[in-house]
């Protein structure tokens, strides 16, 4: 199991990591064709200036914590609803044939939540310990 985590993790690190890297270092990259819809929907992120670039930078820095292992926990809760609204954004609005790589995101996401979920029992009391 060990070996798996440490595997899915760094894979999940290094997925988050490129991605931020292609936008915030403009690196070109040939693009495929999106549907109105989905275009749309990036023309509106894209018109809130400072949106791409925080949603990267919160990418980039959660990315390096789960290929360093330094709050890996923590990397995977703050990108889960990142992962959510990529597998939404796929099944929703863009083409069926993008959806595997959204789906690899949210099944890797969800086997590091299983994974540290006793991490995450503080979280999950239904009264604050005081």
């Amino acid at each position: 199991m060990k070996i798996a985590i440490i595997i899915v993790r760094s894979l999940l690190g290094l997925m988050f990591v490129f991605a931020a890297v292609v936008v915030l270092f403009k690196i070109p990259m040939e693009q495929p064709p999106m549907t109105p819809a989905a275009t749309a929907f990036m023309t509106g992120l894209m018109s809130v200036n400072y949106f791409m670039t925080l949603l990267k930078v919160i990418e980039l820095i959660c990315g390096i914590l789960l290929l360093t292992n330094f709050w890996a926990p923590l990397a995977t809760v703050v990108l889960f609803p990142i992962t959510v609204n990529i597998l939404c954004f796929h099944a929703f609005l863009d083409e069926p044939k993008n959806l595997p790589s959204a789906l690899l995101l949210i099944v890797a996401n969800l086997f590091l939540a299983y994974a540290y979920r006793k991490n995450y029992a503080g979280l999950l009391l239904s009264k604050p310990i005081q």
